[in-house]
């Protein structure tokens, strides 16, 4: 074996135990909240077939395909319909799970899914190569009533608020009222309008402007127009007479604009000091199957990140060409949300083990005993190990502040408040010490407990370094 130091991969994070108890910790609340309000999980396979994936749009660079698994079937045309990718997110693979179970599953159907995804892009901070989504969506036959645009929102960002996290903002537009808005001004190219005005947090709007004319095909009249619209926000449904003000008339624009205030409204009781929810008329989503309501959300002090979560309703996703599976969801980006938080220091978790409890030793003729003390409390839920090796019982106490373990075990009690070395004989009943606190008292396996705060690692929210 090589003893050259490995050098890490880029794009491909790995976390520290302190930083996994911390992940593992927002995906139990994820997981808790989504099953609180009915939603069943699921776990698609991790590769789809290329003429799967390549259904959401021209993103075929961010695929990575199995060549090995290719290469030894004898094939080598990347662009067969049956050669394989790794998915790069979970919607694409949940169409096509609804197509494939569809007899199986009951409509609505509501879904949780988390798992790791794959993108072959540039790595830099907020985007990775292999990394955690949690997305929730409903799906119906045919039809699927409004009002879940609104509960997806509303579960997410219940989902949100239940985590240690800066101050977020659920940033809501739709596409109808968007797309209305350019036929009604007489845009003939409004995906080139859309895909121009989804810059404009990137680019001047002066440049925008510039670019609405001569790449978009409009006049400038019309470009400051699209402006207008794009500047507009609210917490409430004052935007609507916003819009109105700017005299733009379609059927398509009236129906986004009722649909949007409903989003709004039905979420107007989850604003908060540490979240809010806004109409955002910026706000399009790049991919083109969004029909109707789309989110994205931003993260104050990591404006840079762009949005960790974000979806919308989808009105022809998944058709098996007899019936049509309409949905609305949103996708959390787990690894995009967190790493960050942890390279600047603002989460990291209360420890770096689960352990509780470390049971001293004081010589390899008590570790049997000492064994028997750990497995009792374990029985009852209290994670404990034994200490190593026979040390002096201070360097066993500081074994454990080491490794962030709160509580030392002294099996007998140590004669001298926790100095005793390992020739010293076990006496009298046994002992707990609280090392945080100095704190110690007699105690049994059998009944003693820590307070439930101690039981499990907890997320700890840090200043900036």
């Amino acid at each position: 074996m090589s003893s050259t130091k490995p050098s890490p991969v880029s794009g491909f994070p790995e976390l520290l135990p302190a930083e996994r108890f911390v992940e593992q910790q927002v995906l139990d609340t994820l997981r808790g909240v989504f099953e609180l309000h009915g939603f069943a999980p699921i776990e698609t396979r991790a590769v789809e077939p290329m003429a799967q994936l390549l259904r959401k749009g021209e993103i075929d660079k961010e695929v990575y395909i199995l060549r090995r698994l290719h290469a030894e079937a004898g094939e080598s045309d990347e662009t067969a319909p049956d050669t394989l990718g790794l998915h790069f997110d979970l919607t694409v693979p949940f169409a096509r799970y609804v197509l494939e179970n569809s007899g199986k599953l009951d409509f609505p159907f509501r879904r949780y899914q988390i798992q790791k995804v794959w993108r072959g892009e540039r790595p830099q901070e907020g985007r990775y190569r292999e990394f955690t989504q949690a997305d929730i969506d409903v799906v119906a036959k045919d039809t699927l009533a409004f009002h879940y645009d609104v509960e997806v929102a509303r579960v997410m960002a219940e989902a949100l608020s239940a985590l240690p996290l800066p101050a977020l903002r659920l940033q809501i537009n739709n596409r109808k009222l968007i797309e209305g808005f350019y036929t009604g001004l007489g845009a003939e190219d409004i995906p080139a309008v859309m895909r121009t005005i989804d810059k404009i947090d990137k680019v001047p709007p002066a440049m925008v402007h510039t670019m609405l004319v001569d790449e978009a095909g409009l006049k400038p009249g019309q470009a400051d127009a699209c402006l207008a619209l794009a500047d507009i926000r609210a917490s409430d449904v004052s935007f609507v007479a916003r819009v109105r003000a700017l005299g733009v008339q379609h059927e398509l624009l009236d129906q986004g604009l009722d649909e949007l205030a409903t989003v709004i409204a039905g979420c107007s009781a989850l604003n908060s000091d540490r979240f809010t929810v806004e109409a955002d008329l910026r706000i399009a989503r790049g991919l083109d199957y969004y029909t109707g309501t789309v989110f994205e959300t931003r993260m104050d002090g990591f404006e840079s990140l762009g949005s960790i979560c974000s979806g919308g309703r989808y009105d022809s996703l998944a058709d098996d060409g007899r019936t049509t599976y309409p949905g609305v969801g949103i996708s959390l980006g787990v690894t995009r949300l967190l790493t960050p938080l942890f390279a600047r220091k603002k989460l990291t978790a209360s420890r770096s083990v689960p352990s509780v409890v470390l049971v001293a030793l004081a010589d390899e003729d008590a570790r049997e005993n000492c064994t028997l003390i750990a497995q009792q409390l374990r029985s009852r839920g209290i994670a404990t190990e034994v200490a190593p090796a026979p040390q002096k019982y201070g360097r066993q106490i500081r074994f454990a502040e080491r490794r962030g373990i709160p509580y030392v075990w002294f099996p007998g009690g140590p004669s001298d408040g926790g100095s005793r070395n390992e020739s010293d004989g076990a006496g009298g009943a046994d002992a707990v010490k609280d090392i945080r606190s100095g704190d110690q008292q007699e105690a049994d396996a059998a009944s003693w407990m820590p307070p439930v705060a101690d039981l499990r690692p907890q997320i700890v929210s840090e200043p900036s370094a």
